[in-house]
């Protein structure tokens, strides 16, 4: 069981709604990531979107871990938090110039770039400060991710990367930007992989697209893998930690790596998710027809995910972890909308007025998205060691 009962009775005196992080669950993750990734020797930029939180970047920065940053707010946010610029990735569609000037200035590791333009952008202003901005290409390696189309990233019809059948434009320009190095190749399919083949056809793309380059004495010194690894959001307890081993394992059997190469990988959602959960309060119950529904004190402003596709969340009533009698219930929030809902038909115990849910799996993606719409205001937060 994740909360103890010591634990449950801090957690309802703290008013909800809240997001509540374990400590302890986010160090053994990081150290079950860090140790299954020396087989490989790689080096893990934690991908910001996921997670902001100082208090957890301050953790990520004990550890050495990087940053895999998409505005110029991320990079300033990890570097306040001790993480080193030397480590700090900056990808993202849609760069400004200012946020280009700022990255470059800092002197960040590397900027992954996707599309001709932003080379001819980035040249510019590398230029204008007198530099040479390190980039490595980001390649749409049309291979599917087999998740959710709104967080598939590596086919054709996707927004992200350059085209494979775009490449010797790539390279002609490149022989053009003399304030360009081109250190690197990046590659991101998607997100909440749990099918580990897409990793391996992943690699097989990269292994192709290797051979063609070298053919053309292209070589990179940097091969970023991305990151998309899934956890297990219908048994958490079972999948507190996933499993990193199999994940690098995947690269280590496949990936035709240059003894000379360095492999990065962004991992967000799963250094993240599991530590964290959303705390709410039941205020109402109501039947409507056969439909029993809770209406609770946090909603699709705290955590969107369920009403922005559908995607599941765990839900238990920590009040009552051993009451005999079960209900299907509607778990709803109190926003003026209909997709406010966090799941439906959710098997709890007889729930009452009071009682406090706990919506796990939430530390990626939950509270970095939350807003005040409504004008209902953003939840608390609480850690572990804390309350």
């Amino acid at each position: 069981m994740f909360f103890q009962n010591s634990i449950i009775e801090k957690l309802k005196k703290l008013p909800t709604p809240y997001y509540y992080y374990d400590v302890d669950v986010f160090e053994l993750t990081i150290q079950k990531a860090l140790q299954a990734s020396k087989t490989i020797n790689g080096h893990i930029h934690y991908a910001l979107k996921a997670n902001h939180q100082d208090r957890l970047l301050q953790i990520l920065a004990k550890y050495k871990i990087g940053a895999d940053c998409v505005s110029k707010g991320e990079i300033e946010k990890a570097i306040k938090n001790g993480i080193s610029v030397n480590n700090i990735v900056f990808a993202g569609v849609g760069k400004t110039d200012e946020e280009i000037l700022y990255a470059l200035k800092e002197k960040i590791f590397c900027l992954n770039v996707e599309s001709i333009q932003e080379l001819e952008v980035i040249n510019d202003i590398a230029n204008n400060l007198n530099t040479k901005a390190p980039i490595a290409l980001r390649i749409n390696p049309n291979v599917d991710a087999y998740t959710h189309k709104f967080i598939t990233t590596g086919l054709t019809d996707n927004k992200f990367g350059i085209n494979a059948s775009d490449l010797n434009l790539v390279l002609d320009k490149l022989k053009q930007l003399k304030n360009i190095q081109l250190i690197g190749l990046h590659f991101h399919i998607g997100s909440q992989i749990t099918d580990l083949s897409s990793f391996k056809n992943l690699c097989l793309k990269i292994n192709e697209l290797q051979r063609y380059l070298e053919e053309k004495n292209i070589e990179v010194t940097h091969l970023n893998l991305g990151g998309g690894l899934g956890i297990n959001y219908m048994h958490p307890d079972e999948g507190l930690v996933p499993d990193f081993e199999a994940y690098f394992k995947v690269f280590y059997e496949f990936l035709e790596r240059r003894h000379f190469q360095q492999l990065h990988f962004e991992l967000g959602r799963s250094l993240v998710a599991q530590c964290g959960s959303l705390i709410t309060k039941v205020l109402y119950q109501k039947q409507s027809g056969n439909k029993h529904f809770l209406i609770v004190d946090s909603g699709m402003n705290h955590l969107i995910r369920p009403a922005l596709y559908e995607a599941y969340h765990k839900i238990e009533n920590i009040s009552k972890y051993q009451h005999p009698d079960q209900q299907l219930y509607d778990v709803c929030g109190p926003i003026c909308e209909s997709t406010d809902c966090f799941g439906k038909n959710v098997l709890l115990p007889i729930t009452q007025r009071g009682d406090i849910l706990a919506i796990r799996s939430a530390g990626a993606y939950g509270e970095v998205m939350a807003s005040d719409y409504n004008l209902r205001g953003l939840p608390n937060v609480y850690f572990s060691d804390e309350v």
